[in-house]
C-alpha cells in the first residue's frame, strides 16, 4: 500500500521555509521512517521570491533523491533508509503543494496574513515560471476577486486548485469547483464555517459528492465527533487525511498540540500513519481510513474525478 501525504510542512526539526535541499531530504526520511510511502512538501505563503527559494529546495532535493526514492551522496553512493535491506526507505518527494498565497486574510490561520496577495494571473505566472513540473496542489480562496480566472489558469496548467484559508459561501465554493477547483485544504480549518442558512465552504466540501477533503485527523485540530461527522456525511472516497505537520513535531510525533504562546494551532502533530491509528482507537474502520491515505490521495493527485 502506497501511503502518500499530500500536505506537510515538516517535521522533527525541519521545515520548507529557509531550507536546504539536504532539509527537504530530512523530512522525507523521517516520514518514510512512520511508513509513509511519498509526501508532497507545502510551501508557506511568503513573497513570491521567498517561495521560489523554497520551491527550489524542494526541486533539488527531488533531483538529489532520484527516481528510486534514495538519497544520492556525495560519493555516488546511495543512502537506503519504506523496507530495503531492512532499513526503512524515505518518502518519495512528488513535487510541492502551495499554502498560498492567493488567500483571504480573515482566515489566515498560523499563515502570515501579510504574506497575501490578490488573485492576479501575472502574479501566479511570476510564482510558477520555471516550477511548472513540480508544482502539484495550489491553495486558494475562491471567493477572491479574480480567483475564478486565476483557478480555471491554474487547472489548465495542470496544477490542482484546492480551496481554503477561506470566508468562501456555499455559492462562491461552487464556482470554484465549477472553474476546476478539485478540493478543500484542511477541511473547517482556517474557513468559513456551517451556519444553517449559509452551509459556507465547508457545507459544501461536505455535501457535494465530486469534491475532496483534506482532513487533519488529530485530537486537536477536529473533534471526534467532527471527524465522525465528517465520514458519515462524506462519500470516504472523497477523504484524504493529512499530516499538515510542522517543524515543531518531534521524530516520536508524539500527539501533543503545536500551538504558540496564546495557545493558536501551528500545524498537525501527527503523521497520517499515527492518524490512521488514532481513528481506528476511535473505532473507525480500518479500510475505510487506511484509504483515505493511499487509494484516494493516490487518485486525486492522477487527475481522476471516479475512484
Amino acid at each position: 500500500m502506497n501511503i502518500i501525504d499530500i500536505h506537510t510542512h515538516g517535521i522533527g526539526g525541519y521545515d520548507t521555509k529557509g531550507a536546504t535541499p539536504e532539509d527537504i531530504l530530512r523530512i522525507a526520511e523521517i516520514h518514510g521512517s512512520h511508513g509513509v510511502s511519498a509526501i508532497i512538501p507545502t510551501i508557506y505563503s511568503a513573497s513570491i521570491e521567498q517561495m521560489r527559494v523554497d520551491m527550489a529546495a524542494v526541486r533539488k532535493a527531488m533531483e538529489l533523491q532520484g527516481k528510486d526514492g534514495r538519497w544520492k551522496m556525495e560519493d555516488g553512493s546511495k543512502k537506503t533508509s519504506r523496507h530495503e535491506n531492512g532499513v526503512m526507505k524515505p518518502a518519495t518527494i512528488l513535487g510541492v503543494h502551495l499554502e498560498g498565497p492567493f488567500l483571504n486574510p480573515v482566515h489566515a490561520g498560523a499563515l502570515d496574513k501579510n504574506a497575501f496577495m490578490p488573485a492576479k494571473i501575472s502574479h501566479c505566472e511570476r510564482l510558477l515560471e520555471g516550477f511548472g513540473d513540480v508544482v502539484k496542489i495550489i491553495t486558494v480562496a475562491p471567493e477572491l476577486d479574480g480567483a475564478i480566472e486565476l483557478i480555471k489558469a491554474i487547472t489548465d496548467a495542470g496544477v490542482i486548485v484546492s480551496m481554503g484559508h477561506s470566508d468562501a459561501s456555499y455559492s462562491e465554493a461552487e464556482a470554484g469547483l465549477n472553474a476546476g477547483a478539485k478540493g478543500i485544504t484542511h477541511i473547517f480549518n482556517a474557513m468559513r464555517g456551517i451556519h444553517h442558512r449559509e452551509p459556507g465552504i465547508a457545507g459544501f466540501g461536505l455535501t457535494n459528492p465530486d469534491v475532496y477533503v483534506e482532513v487533519i485527523a488529530d485530537p486537536f485540530h477536529l473533534h471526534s465527533k467532527t471527524i465522525e461527522f465528517i465520514f458519515e456525511v462524506k462519500n470516504p472516497q472523497k477523504i484524504v487525511i493529512v499530516s499538515d505537520s510542522v517543524k515543531t513535531v518531534k521524530t516520536d510525533a508524539a500527539a501533543n498540540g503545536v500551538t504558540d504562546g496564546a495557545g493558536k494551532l501551528l500545524g498537525g502533530s501527527m503523521t497520517i500513519t499515527e492518524s490512521v491509528q488514532y481513528l481506528i482507537g476511535l473505532g473507525f474502520q480500518k479500510e475505510i481510513v487506511e484509504r483515505c491515505i493511499s487509494v484516494n490521495p493516490e487518485v486525486y493527485l492522477a487527475g481522476s474525478a471516479t475512484s
